[in-house]
């Protein structure tokens, strides 16, 4: 029983010791960028830089877990904001994933920038990123495939896509949206993009002097993207 209570113990003692590495990790995010330093994270924990080894074998592991909690983080947004919608609202739906998506990034700029900004030299993503980085689109494949299923989607645009278009939308629908037509696919991937080109101009100061109203904008420029994929 004691053994138990200390193995116990010790794994709630790593367990608190790992976030707060992390939380000193994304304040440094905030002043240099993604160009951590396991030393100065080391100095603000009162500890040698030894010590974070034990917990993070190198700095791109500890940028791994930090991108990890960013995907995460944004993904459990999305669910949670696009969960409040009525199913059939599918215009409602795709509007909270948009709405979603920006208030995470504006709210938490600089993770924002560690996940869609410029990428980290040196740095190469483990695969194991991969499920966590698509929890938020694949709540738009779901939307286009409810929509899909309750032939609530028009008719195919007439633009004829691509073989080459059309087998990369088979693969990213493959699983989230397997009746979905296409060209439907290839707008809503477009609309993806759009809506995080337009989230990474706002965050990135890319729409001063230009865009004021920026919540007003926003909103019209995401009903046109729904209208645009066909929900």
């Amino acid at each position: 029983m004691y053994g138990m209570k200390a193995t116990g113990i010790r794994a709630r003692v790593r367990a608190e010791m790992t976030e707060e590495i992390k939380a000193i990790a994304r304040r440094h995010l905030a002043t240099d960028g993604a160009n951590l330093s396991l030393r100065a994270v080391a100095r603000d924990l009162g500890v040698v830089s030894s010590a974070i080894y034990r917990y993070f074998a190198s700095r791109d592991d500890l940028l791994t877990a930090l991108i990890l909690d960013a995907y995460n983080s944004l993904g459990q947004t999305v669910e949670d904001r696009e969960r409040t919608v009525g199913r059939d609202d599918l215009t409602g739906r795709w509007m909270a994933v948009c709405d979603a998506v920006r208030g995470w990034a504006l709210e938490r700029p600089h993770e924002y920038a560690l996940i869609y900004g410029s990428p980290v030299p040196g740095y190469q993503a483990p695969t194991d990123t991969v499920a966590a980085a698509t929890r938020a689109v694949t709540v738009l494949g779901t939307i286009i495939q409810d929509a899909a299923v309750a032939r609530r989607l028009p008719p195919g645009p007439p633009e004829p896509v691509p073989d080459a278009v059309a087998e990369d939308v088979r693969r990213a629908s493959a699983v989230i949206a397997p009746d979905v037509p296409d060209a439907v696919t290839a707008r809503a991937l477009s609309a993806w993009v759009t809506l995080f080109g337009l989230v990474s101009f706002e965050v990135f100061g890319q729409l001063n002097n230009v865009v004021e109203h920026r919540d007003e904008f926003f909103e019209h420029q995401m009903r046109a993207q729904a209208g645009f994929v066909g929900i």
